[in-house]
């Protein structure tokens, strides 16, 4: 796993609308191109999450592996948030919070999103500018 180095490795819900309208943000406002990006149904994240001994998968909840430390929920959009440019990092402030609260806001949004957002039948395929930051 030592060809992401220096990288961190973002996994996300591929049907869901809003994950999917999330990893647009993020990719736009990764200028240093730090994250990679798997869709959670994908072969690439299954292997990645038994590498770390995760061995269920959890679509409702975004996945962040930063140094091999894995984070998941509210933790996870926090630490995404702090490498993000324009004044995002600043949102990693609210890391203050205690994360059973955090997380508690994060179930709730991720227990509608489909309801809200919607979902698609397949899992969103990156354009060729976009396919080397995915796995």
């Amino acid at each position: 796993m030592n060809i992401y180095k220096n990288k961190s490795i973002i996994l996300f819900d591929g049907v869901c609308n809003l994950c999917n309208s999330s990893v647009n943000f993020i990719i736009k406002h990764d200028k240093k191109k730090y994250f990679l990006f798997a869709s959670l149904q994908s072969d690439a994240a299954k292997e990645i999450l038994l590498h770390h001994s995760l061995n269920k998968i959890i679509f409702d909840s975004i996945i962040l592996i930063e140094d091999t430390i894995v984070y998941e929920k509210s933790t996870a959009v926090l630490r995404i948030a702090k490498k993000l440019n324009n004044g995002f990092q600043l949102l990693y402030i609210f890391i203050l919070i205690p994360k059973i609260l955090r997380d508690k806001i994060y179930d709730y949004i991720a227990k509608n999103r489909y309801k809200w957002y919607g979902k698609k039948n397949t899992c969103m395929l990156p354009s060729k500018d976009l396919k080397s930051r995915f796995l």
